[in-house]
């Protein structure tokens, strides 16, 4: 997976193709004239959507950069903050998987049970 600068000039790239493939297509492949107005406007509406569709994802990676305000203490304050969070995630998980093995062991321990005293019946009923 590319960064996130990576990711946003292939993004500015691809804008700066559609650009260009948006008016090579409308001059070379669209006839002049009032008859080609319809097609004329479908290959226009077409490389708009797609022009701006890629601006957005521009603007998405531009708000996802970091802003100039994040210091080196800032971040490891975020960085703090995190790891907190995911200690007490894991101390969560521990509670619950540890929770999870004792139920698990009391359906063993019934499925057991039940297999002990359904042999038991079968013997019976033979008798």
């Amino acid at each position: 997976m590319a960064d996130r600068i990576t990711q946003l000039q292939d993004n500015v790239n691809l804008l700066a193709e559609h650009f260009c493939n948006s008016v090579g297509v409308l001059s070379t492949q669209v006839e002049p004239g009032p008859e080609a107005e319809g097609k004329r406007k479908e290959v226009a509406s077409m490389f708009s959507q797609v022009i701006a569709r890629t601006a957005k994802d521009i603007d998405f990676l531009i708000q996802a950069l970091p802003s100039s305000q994040s210091t080196a203490e800032v971040q490891m304050e975020n960085l703090a903050s995190l790891e907190a969070e995911n200690q007490a995630a894991a101390k969560q998980l521990r509670e619950l998987v540890a929770s999870g093995e004792s139920l698990g062991a009391e359906v063993k321990s019934s499925l057991g049970d039940l297999a002990t005293h359904q042999l038991a019946l079968i013997q019976k009923s033979k008798e």
